[in-house]
């Protein structure tokens, strides 16, 4: 096995996306293509330019400081040569060369793992059904795969935690960045559960708009089907897809009104062959022959799933129906929500990002984050006046 040295120095002055193996073979091995001069490099059809002037001002000191951090981190460092290195991963055109992995990645090899992407400002059709199609599968011991963000991926780690299953997600940034801290707990229940954060990144890589697109080509590859929750004609989650299609992997579509825009790249993939999911059971079957980790005796009905868990005690606010009708009305609560939680105080911000869909005490709330009982219930009520928050009988709140 090659030196991870050389392997995070390639990944490094190539860039992500990039086809090394290509560049390996004309060079005959990493080492090669690392003691080689700029004449060498320029030489290679397979090298451009800003690759060239990358390699010529990093060595492997670079690295070396790169693989302390992570030893200092408990980061795990998956090269492509590596026997821990996803074989499906390894097939694709266009694989990372190195992996940085938060937790364990473990042999997924053996799980029947599904992706699940969608819209980040999703309406409430769109999170029930990423949370149940994600719940359902982890029930039969399938793997969901997401992103970590905010919206459709949040509902879909948080379903497969819920069912006991394992839930990865590939992020598009390096660790030990600030990104999206209101997630930093559901990233925390993803690796104590088994699960796993994974990069192609380097440590401190900040997200940026290039970065996502890129790391979706890893959720669908670490993936055997992508589900698309809910997408419009130009989302994100269709590159996703697009992915899928070139890597040979199923794609499964969720079916939702013909009249909402936001669903119209959703409905598309539908007419160009994408499988309708109307259930967890439609995905984990067409895997079942091949994978002896299912379980489908454990397969459960949308109806089963939605019942489980959120039968609420009494004096429960009662919830507002879900139809197609009232989607875009919906979704603009959310948008208007997620607005107001981001003018809020810091205090009233962590009370509220401590908060989940489901009622809680102040008691627990507090230890979530972290703060004492007087602050914690002063902000809740501040909260409340702004319609953020829904009490109930025993001092109990969730997420309006």
């Amino acid at each position: 096995m090659t030196d991870k040295r050389y392997w995070i120095w390639l990944s490094n002055c190539l860039g992500e996306g990039a086809k090394f193996k290509e560049i390996i073979e004309d060079f005959g091995s990493i080492e090669k293509l690392y003691e080689s001069n700029i004449l060498e490099w320029r030489m290679s059809p397979a090298l451009n330019p800003k690759q060239i002037e990358k390699m010529t001002k990093s060595n492997l000191e670079e690295s070396e400081r790169i693989i302390e951090e992570c030893k200092k981190n408990s980061w795990s460092i998956i090269t492509y040569d590596d026997e821990e290195y996803p074989q499906r991963l390894r097939e694709i055109s266009n694989p990372p060369a190195v992996l940085y992995v938060d937790g364990e990645l473990g042999d997924i090899e053996s799980l029947a793992a599904v992706a699940i992407v969608g819209t980040r400002k999703a309406s409430t059709y769109a999170l029930k059904a990423a949370h149940i199609m994600a719940k359902g599968i982890a029930l039969c011991s399938g793997a969901v795969i997401s992103g970590g963000a905010l919206g459709v991926d949040s509902a879909a780690h948080k379903g497969a935690l819920e069912g006991k299953g394992k839930t990865y997600a590939v992020l598009g940034c390096g660790f030990g960045t600030d990104y999206l801290m209101e997630n930093e707990e559901l990233r925390r229940n993803i690796v104590s559960s088994g699960g796993a954060l994974i990069t192609e990144y380097p440590p401190h890589t900040p997200a940026t708009r290039y970065t996502f697109p890129m790391r979706n080509r890893i959720i669908s590859g670490l993936s055997l089907g992508v589900l698309v929750v809910e997408a419009g004609e130009k989302s994100g989650s269709l590159i996703t897809a697009n992915f899928a299609a070139e890597q040979n992997r199923d794609i499964f579509a969720i079916p939702a009104s013909i009249f909402d825009s936001n669903f119209l790249g959703t409905n598309l993939l539908i007419n160009d062959g994408a499988i309708v999911a109307t259930s967890p059971s439609v995905i984990v079957e067409q895997y079942a022959e091949r994978f002896e980790t299912l379980d489908l005796s454990k397969a459960q009905s949308v109806k089963e799933l939605a019942q489980i868990g959120s039968k609420l005690k009494e004096n429960t606010p009662k919830k507002e129906q879900i139809s197609f009708d009232n989607m875009p009305q919906d979704r603009a609560k959310r948008v208007s929500l997620s607005n107001k939680v981001y003018d809020l105080p810091e205090k009233e911000k962590t009370v509220f990002n401590a908060l989940s869909d489901e009622l809680e005490s102040v008691e627990i709330i507090a230890e979530k984050a972290k703060m004492n009982f007087g602050e914690v219930l002063s902000s809740l009520t501040l909260l409340e006046m702004k319609g953020l928050v829904i009490s109930a009988s025993g001092k109990r709140y969730k997420i309006r």
